[in-house]
């Protein structure tokens, strides 16, 4: 490096982009997996992940079922998620919800 030589040449860089680039991401959530949830937990699912609060989400349902609490709880332990900023990420990166929408 001294020299200034790269460590690769750039031939070999490209295709490592490229080979790279073309992958899938490894750790995507399978849209398998969102199977698993009921119409109700997808639901409160994907408005979590617009942002909206259990009270929120609450208010947007005409008949008061399951809290949104305990619904987004089983929808957690369905998908092994800790915590909410998990069930944000998994719902953006399964495409359950896409960014502006």
């Amino acid at each position: 490096m001294a020299a200034g030589d790269a460590l690769l040449a750039p031939s070999v860089t490209r295709r490592l982009i490229a080979d790279f680039a073309c992958r899938p991401p490894s750790r995507a959530p399978s849209p398998a997996a969102l199977g698993a949830l009921t119409p109700r937990e997808t639901e409160v699912l994907q408005l979590i992940a617009r942002g909206l609060s259990n009270a929120e989400i609450s208010d947007t349902w005409s008949s008061p079922s399951k809290p949104p609490r305990r619904t987004s709880g089983a929808s957690w332990a369905k998908l092994s998620l800790r915590d909410r900023a998990q069930a944000v990420i998994l719902a953006y990166e399964s495409g359950l919800v896409a960014p502006g929408g």
